[in-house]
């Protein structure tokens, strides 16, 4: 059975604009320029400390930058149109599977039948509903992301930011749960951090490899074709040396 996919309205162009933050003296971004394009999927690639999570924080909105401009479709949104999902799945132990993927619902008191019913739908296309009762403690660690994932999806975004959310998976999971999150998440803007240059061949429409603190982008590569790609294709072998040969060089 095919789920109905949860419409998010049209795709929004994210663009920083001039963006400059940091934490006291230590300056992360001076100036910084980058354009996430309407409808498709741009990863994050650099080093560690270089300032990936925090620019997904900005574009949130948890963090204000100390100058420049955040736009949706070169609008300043008031509140980012934004869903987020974390490396963890941050799901709360007391609540069923149902009540977590609804927890944005439950928070704005917006439950209904129609929201319930595409619960269902979905957690059938991820063979969990046999599970929709259950407490979070008693899934595997595959489940609980299936569960965060379409906790994300029911937010109904058409901007979803991804903070290494495949990462604690074991390699097989990982590529299940990236084929299925490429699959369901269409007409999306997707902002994915990962440390795994694969991970981002595999799902990228666009790949930003960051440098340096300030942070700026060393490496730009935009791709083609569909997703999630082969990566036993041939092309993939080539594209992954490129990316950690952008990923190896000393500091710009």
């Amino acid at each position: 059975m095919s789920a109905v996919l949860i419409e998010k309205g049209p795709a929004l162009e994210v663009r920083l604009q001039n963006l400059s933050f940091g934490f006291g003296v230590k300056q992360l971004f001076v100036d910084l320029n980058l354009t996430f394009p309407a409808g498709q999927w741009t990863v994050l690639l650099g080093p560690s400390g270089c300032g990936k999570s925090t620019l997904l924080r900005l574009i949130a909105g948890s963090l204000k930058p100390a100058s420049g401009q955040i736009t949706f479709n070169q609008k300043a949104a008031p509140k980012a149109p934004v869903a987020w999902m974390a490396q963890d799945d941050l799901l709360l132990p007391w609540l069923t599977v149902t009540e977590n993927i609804l927890l944005g619902a439950r928070l704005r008191k917006s439950v209904d039948a129609e929201k319930e019913q595409r619960v269902h739908q979905l957690l059938a296309e991820i063979r969990l509903e046999a599970e929709k009762d259950a407490l979070p403690q008693t899934l595997s660690g595959g489940m609980r992301q299936r569960v965060a994932l379409l906790r994300t999806l029911m937010e109904k975004r058409p901007v979803i930011l991804m903070d290494e959310p495949f990462s604690a998976l074991d390699a097989l999971t990982r590529l299940r749960l990236q084929n299925l999150f490429a699959r369901l998440v269409k007409k999306t803007t997707v902002v994915l951090v990962t440390h795994d240059p694969l991970e981002a061949l595999r799902l990228g429409h666009r790949i930003i490899v960051l440098k340096d603190r300030p942070a700026a982008a060393a490496h730009q590569l935009d791709l083609s074709g569909e997703r999630p790609r082969d990566p036993a294709a041939s092309e993939m072998a080539l594209l992954h040396k490129s990316l950690l040969d952008h990923l190896m060089m000393p500091k710009l």
